[in-house]
């Protein structure tokens, strides 16, 4: 019986067989080495300390309905600015790896979980003396 050749669709040759196009192929890198294009890619995008990060957009802050109760009841007034600086805060907060932080403005003191950027409850000012506050793994004053 005469060799037959067998053609397998997609494949550059036949496994188990010395071919042209193995003898050509660069020996693969171990797990975490880095490549040219890689080292290239780290260059183009990196970018000097203090620099802001244009990639990431900030998502817009939201308000529990516990925090949006307490804020009417207790009557504590979030115009645009302070928003934004709450905004800023989460994100600060955010790149350090804080996932529930204090934040204290000047007129109040928030509770935000950073992760789903949303303000979990709010007190004033004049009523934070003497309270613990507990479950956060950061602070950012504003």
């Amino acid at each position: 019986m005469a060799s037959e050749t067998f053609l397998y669709p997609n494949v550059t040759s036949v496994p188990g067989q010395q071919g042209a196009g193995q003898a050509s192929r660069e020996p693969k890198k171990p797990q975490g080495a880095k490549g040219e294009f890689d080292n290239v890619l780290e260059k183009t995008i990196a970018r000097p300390e203090g620099a802001q990060d244009l990639t990431r957009i900030s998502q817009p802050l939201k308000f529990s309905a516990h925090a949006a109760q307490r804020l009417s009841d207790r009557k504590i007034a979030m115009d645009q600015q302070t928003m934004a600086r709450v905004s800023h805060a989460v994100d600060k907060a955010a790149a350090k790896g804080v996932e529930d932080t204090l934040i204290l403005t000047d007129k109040a003191a928030l509770i935000v979980s950073v992760k789903n950027r949303t303000i979990i409850t709010a007190m004033d000012r004049g009523s934070m003396s003497g309270n613990v506050f507990t479950n956060i793994d950061g602070a950012v004053i504003v």
